[in-house]
């Protein structure tokens, strides 16, 4: 049976497609209140529009300011967040030896730094109430490594570091915060890039997926958003109370090895 949250509140980050916004149309068909937040204005307002009790709010994660500001006028709006979903991300492919400064740092602010300012904010209003859920959105790289991923592998790996953190200060005010561990779910993120990888391996575009992508899954397929989705529920509603601090994989047996 589907579990009910009304009257909670929710901010997911990076929902304006993909998993963000699959987890997004969950809450929502579950009660919860969804502040959408992305980036893309036009694609975030157009989705909040087709959910019920939903808004759209600009914010760039790379900006404490937009940070601050999305949980506080989500508060405004809202009364309160129950519930914070760190999802946004972006990724780059090269070699350590080429990869640019500016964009490690940019995947750093917006994948580590972000959720850490986000959490930051909505943590003592959780506190107040003794109930609230964290779930940040890792990866399989939060567990394992991949060449030509520097960036994006050491800040998911500092993004369960936080979660497990949060999870030990949450634990004694009904907090808990977990971390979701999906291999490659089908979204643009990684569409976009299968040309870097192709480049990369010397292979054809048409052979990432195969040769690259699902080579260590005994399950040999991509991931859907919507089953990431109805994990992120899970892990939101009173059924997991029991469940913090934790990596939980959703990885086509990847980790199986």
């Amino acid at each position: 049976m589907m579990s009910i949250m009304e009257n909670k509140v929710a901010i997911i980050t990076g929902a304006a497609s993909g998993i963000g916004l699959a987890i997004a149309q969950e809450l929502a068909t579950r009660g919860v209140r969804v502040t959408l937040s992305d980036i893309d204005e036009e694609k975030g307002n157009a989705a909040a529009a087709e959910l019920p009790s939903a808004r759209f709010q600009f914010a760039n994660m790379m900006s404490e300011n937009d940070c601050q500001r999305l949980v506080a006028d989500t508060i405004a709006a809202e009364g309160h967040v129950d519930i914070l979903v760190n999802n946004a991300g972006i990724q780059h492919v090269a070699p350590i030896t080429e990869f640019p400064l500016s964009k490690w740092q940019e995947i750093m602010e917006i994948m580590l730094t972000a959720p850490f300012l986000l959490t930051k904010e909505v943590l003592p209003g959780m506190y107040e109430r003794k109930w609230g859920r964290i779930v940040n959105i890792a990866s399989i790289h939060a567990l394992r490594a991949s060449a030509y991923k520097s960036a994006y592998v050491a800040a998911k790996h500092g993004l369960l570091g936080l979660t497990r953190v949060t999870a030990l200060e949450g634990a004694e005010y009904g907090v808990t915060c977990n971390a979701i561990c999906p291999s490659y779910v089908r979204t643009a993120l990684v569409e976009k890039q299968i040309a870097s990888q192709a480049k990369l391996h010397g292979i054809p575009e048409s052979e990432v997926v195969e040769k690259i992508m699902l080579v260590e899954a005994p399950i040999r397929r991509l991931l859907e958003p919507s089953e990431v989705a109805k994990l992120a529920a899970f892990l939101c509603s009173d059924d997991a109370s029991g469940i913090t601090g934790s990596a939980l994989t959703i990885d086509c047996g990847w980790t199986a090895h």
